[in-house]
């Protein structure tokens, strides 16, 4: 009888314990939590924290076998948990902290938190390599190769992979050096991405971020000054740099063609060092500028602006025209917004050219002015500007415009919806706006679908974008249940979304079946 106590104990076990539990390999650095006080301490004494409520054991064994890798490589940056809300016990905590299993198709769920409050719901790739770089840096971008439309671009993630794939390919390659908050690299991600798909099988597109210390050598080596910094190979043998930073895919794809060095450059003469009868401002005599001369008109520019190098001819000309009057009117002034961010900033600098008008040192609005003869014009009879047409956001429409702090509650009540992240100044958004507008129009009695807008511009939004993986204006996100599902890449126009949206609502969608099946 001795003897067979600790065999009907192992029996026990054996028939409370899952089968896949006894199988898989669960780390013992994830932390199963059942009472609402543990997990209140565990928040109060950890301040990175990822927590998978599922909605039972056998819900969580895919996420479960993931994370306990991510644990052991996360072990002292980072604490993940589990709770089965299925369990009696922590059915009360799930609902405490607001966790919402009851959808069909929804089996798990990953919180965030950070500093002993909710940050964020987990919504990037469920991959090790995303997570642990989630965990690692919670606010920070999300990688490049979760981006959809970026499959076709070999991502390089160490010395190893780099000198393996200088060896075995043949074929031409392009390798984008680059640091994840580079904003020069993700304003040319897109067009390399695009331009991967264009070449495959003729040139292969790699990306590594090289940001890290550990890449001292590689950046030594290829004489990575600077991000992004794109060098091409042939055979494995290093070439030349490709350093039109500006360019499209179909740049890339063109010069892919027939490689040639970079030629050197006539660095272009700033305007301030041009001459001229506009006067260049910057942040520390700009005030003392506005209140000496009784009627400026100043030009905000970037140098890089094309509309602006559009409009500064005819700005010279009228600031000529009004220095030569007996009588003058008026002075005209610039300020490169790019250098003096201060006075951006003040001012709500957000696109390019920006008029502002200073009558006595007081700032007053002005409307389009693009030609000599408006200039000249404004000066000579400075009006208040009709009342601006409202923006999208004021107008009364379908469109539910959300922020960083109300996106993801919003979109959690919501079966689908469809996002557009935008700027206000962008002219492909505004030419589809109209028609996004349109389509969230027809679904408003549809309580469970949503079509909504998020401005990246807005200082609250702009955590919310890079989250997002918003690398280029507009980008439109499908989200099921509040959780990102797919990049959305078809026709920009009201039969384009309406017709995606009522496939999504019929659940005809072979990409979302095939997402959940993956998870």
């Amino acid at each position: 009888m001795a003897q067979a106590g600790p065999a009907w104990l192992l029996l026990a076990i054996w028939v409370v314990l899952p089968s896949w539990l006894s199988s898989a390999k669960v780390s013992s650095l994830i932390e199963r939590i059942s009472d609402p006080k543990d997990l209140k301490k565990l928040l109060r004494t950890r301040n990175n924290v990822l927590v998978l409520y599922s909605k039972s054991e056998a819900a969580a064994e895919n996420h479960l076998r993931l994370l306990s890798t991510v644990a052991q490589v996360v072990k002292g940056q980072g604490t993940i948990c589990w709770v089965d809300c299925g369990d009696a016990e922590s059915r009360k905590l799930c609902k405490k902290m607001k966790v919402d299993l009851s959808p069909k198709d929804k089996k798990v769920e990953l919180f965030h938190y950070q500093d002993g409050a909710f940050h964020t719901e987990y919504n990037r790739a469920v991959t090790f390599k995303s997570i642990v770089a989630f965990l690692k840096d919670p606010k920070g971008p999300p990688l490049w190769e979760e981006d959809p439309g970026a499959k076709d671009v070999v991502h390089l993630d160490s010395e190893k992979d780099f000198r393996r794939l200088l060896k075995k390919e043949e074929k031409p390659l392009l390798i984008m050096f680059y640091a994840p908050w580079c904003s020069m690299c993700k304003r040319m991600m897109p067009h390399f991405q695009k331009a991967a798909t264009q070449l495959r099988g003729h040139a292969v597109l790699a990306g590594m971020n090289v940001y890290s210390s550990e890449f001292e050598n590689i950046k030594e080596e290829y004489s990575v000054r600077g991000f992004p910094t794109i060098c091409y190979f042939e055979k494995g043998r290093f070439l030349f740099q490709y350093d039109n930073y500006g360019s499209t895919a179909e740049d890339i794809v063109e010069w892919l063609k027939n490689p040639q060095p970079p030629q050197p450059q006539v660095p272009e003469t700033p305007w301030a060092d041009e001459g001229g009868s506009v006067y260049h401002l910057n942040d520390e005599d700009f005030d003392q500028f506005v209140k000496e001369h009784s009627s400026v008109l100043v030009m905000f520019h970037a140098p890089w602006c094309g509309h602006c190098k559009k409009m500064k001819p005819e700005f010279e000309k009228a600031a000529e025209a009004l220095h030569g009057e007996a009588d003058s009117s008026g002075v005209l002034a610039a300020v490169d917004a790019t250098v003096n961010k201060a006075l951006a900033e003040r001012f709500h600098i957000s696109e390019f050219p920006t008029l502002k008008y200073f009558k006595n040192g007081e700032k007053y609005a002005v409307p389009v002015l693009r030609t000599k003869k408006k200039f000249l014009e404004w000066m000579q009879n400075p009006e208040a500007p009709p009342p601006p047409e409202p923006t999208w956001e004021e107008q009364q429409t379908s469109v539910l415009h959300l922020v960083g702090d109300n996106f993801r509650e919003t979109l959690k009540k919501k079966k689908h919806t469809l996002v557009m992240f935008y700027a206000p100044w962008c002219p492909h958004c505004k030419k589809v706006i109209p028609h996004f507008t349109a389509t969230a129009d027809a679904f408003k009695d549809d309580r469970k679908i949503a079509c909504a807008a998020v401005d990246c511009v807005k200082d609250k939004n702009q955590d919310l974008c890079q989250q997002e993986a918003v690398k280029g204006y507009p980008t439109f996100h499908y989200y099921h249940y509040g959780k990102f599902a797919e990049k959305y890449d078809s026709d920009r126009t009201e039969l384009g979304f309406t017709n995606y949206i009522r496939a999504l609502r019929e659940g005809d969608h072979e990409r979302l079946g095939k997402k959940k099946e993956e998870l």
